[in-house]
């Protein structure tokens, strides 16, 4: 019979299962990267629509611009899936125009809060007109029944 050596150890029995704790570990710390970032993602300015029954339109163009007058009496421009920029009324007409040069289609909807000054809205309209600009629809917020 074999002498066993003093350096020889036992076989030790191989482990088949997956240790899942740093997978967890990484799990969680992803969520709450996610809970964190997913409130930031949403962009947009915030205005109170004002509630109106009113037959939904049809965008036309894939990427539609947004006028957005604020409480203040600010005018804001969004083209297509860029960030509003806070313009003067001239110069939101002189990009308008820009836009329609290169854009025949591009639909203009307008994003109005409920307490802008009504003079601020009819301002608007009349130099959309002024200018040519004669695609532009309203946004609203249906009416709860």
């Amino acid at each position: 019979m074999m002498e066993q050596s003093p350096f020889h150890r036992p076989a030790r029995r191989l482990m088949s299962d997956m240790n899942v704790v740093p997978y967890i570990d990484v799990m969680l710390v992803l969520v709450v990267i996610f809970m964190i970032t997913a409130p930031m993602l949403t962009q947009g300015l915030k205005v109170e629509l004002p509630e109106a029954a009113a037959d939904t339109i049809n965008i036309d163009s894939e990427d539609p611009v947004v006028i957005t007058i604020k409480a203040d009496g600010s005018y804001w421009l969004k083209q297509g899936s860029g960030k509003d920029k806070r313009l003067k009324l001239d110069d939101m007409i002189q990009a308008l125009k820009a836009v329609e040069q290169s854009q025949p289609k591009a639909q203009i909807l307008l994003n109005g809060d409920t307490h802008v000054d009504y003079g601020r809205v009819v301002k608007l309209m009349a130099a959309l007109q002024q200018a040519g600009l004669t695609r532009v629809g309203l946004l609203t917020v249906s009416p709860e029944s």
